[in-house]
């Protein structure tokens, strides 16, 4: 038995967006079920927006995104949380790295880190914060 965490990520109209973004990032397939496609649009303006959508890549990655109904309260920002994508390729990270942080905000340059070979930090244009590092093997001896 396993588990693992994805992050489900809500947004306001521009789910679709963010989804093919991530997509075009990491690879994998990208599914999508629309507000009409679930019956359940309280809004027509809203009924193309994304219910319940996640990238799934044969890699591991996996990321969640539905668009929040304006009926309900949403401010892109106000309960941040970051995204950690953890490797143990450099190459790998670093050609992430590369593409993620088109058009994103760098906060903190991948470089190498006390902790870590590699670490960064970038919030991309969707408001996101993403933590991508090279993880360390420990040994707990």
């Amino acid at each position: 038995m396993s588990i693992n965490t994805v992050a489900h990520i809500n947004l306001r109209g521009n789910a679709r967006a963010a989804l093919g973004f991530y997509r075009s990032v990491f690879g994998g397939d990208l599914a999508a079920v629309t507000y009409a496609d679930a019956h359940n649009v309280q809004n027509p303006d809203e009924a193309d927006q994304i219910m319940w959508g996640q990238v799934t890549s044969a890699e591991g990655f996996q990321i969640m995104a539905y668009d929040v109904p304006s009926a309900r309260p949403w401010s892109q920002g106000e309960s941040p949380f970051f995204v950690s994508v953890r490797g143990s390729d450099a190459d790998e990270i670093t050609g992430y790295w590369k593409k993620l942080s088109e058009g994103s905000t760098v906060l903190v340059d991948l470089a190498p880190a006390g902790w870590a070979p590699l670490y960064g930090m970038l919030t991309d244009p969707f408001g996101v914060t993403w933590v991508l590092d090279v993880a360390v093997e420990y040994d707990p001896a």
